[in-house]
């Protein structure tokens, strides 16, 4: 049945049957309406389909039934507003980045392995942990941690050998 048939007998008011004519008829053009206020067809169709839920269930309380289409056009438009509106304040609350940070269980895990090595490093000494902490926490070129402590290079380079070897020792007992 054409929807204009069923609009046009009032006593053959039915709502799945005039809806079913509606449908038919409108569907697409009403996705496409909502498509283009949202730019996302799949949502589109949620809100069409929720406004023909909504429509059937007040189709009763419709005093024209030739303004039903109207009717279905405000409530898409009107619903698409609401989740345009929706997804703005979702978007305001929402993080720009999500911090890339470890787990707060690696985080434990670094933290126990950093002090392992801090205390290795105190039993180093002065003169290699001096080294080693110019090295690689100062970032430093060996020729750069000589001219801080006042040394030559080949002293660099033996006392770094001689505290890497000490650690590697110290942190494997351990392990």
């Amino acid at each position: 049945m054409v929807y204009e048939e069923c609009v046009t007998h009032e006593s053959s008011w039915d709502a799945d049957e005039a809806l079913t004519a509606v449908y038919t008829a409108h569907y697409t053009s009403l996705v496409r309406l909502g498509a283009l206020l949202l730019r996302d067809t799949g949502t589109a169709e949620e809100i069409v389909q929720d406004a023909f839920v909504a429509m059937h269930g007040r189709w009763n309380r419709l005093r024209d039934p030739h303004k039903a289409l109207a009717y279905l056009r405000t409530a898409v438009v009107n619903r698409c507003r609401s989740r345009q509106r929706h997804l703005v304040v979702v978007d305001k609350h929402t993080p720009r980045t999500l911090p890339d940070e470890p787990s707060a269980e690696q985080a434990v895990l670094r933290t126990a392995e950093t002090d392992r090595v801090i205390e290795a490093m105190r039993t180093l000494p002065e003169k290699q942990r001096t080294v080693m902490v110019l090295r690689y926490y100062g970032d430093l070129s060996e020729a750069e941690i000589a001219d801080t402590m006042g040394i030559s290079r080949g002293s660099v380079k033996s006392h770094a050998a001689r505290a890497s070897k000490s650690l590697r020792q110290l942190l494997e007992q351990n392990v």
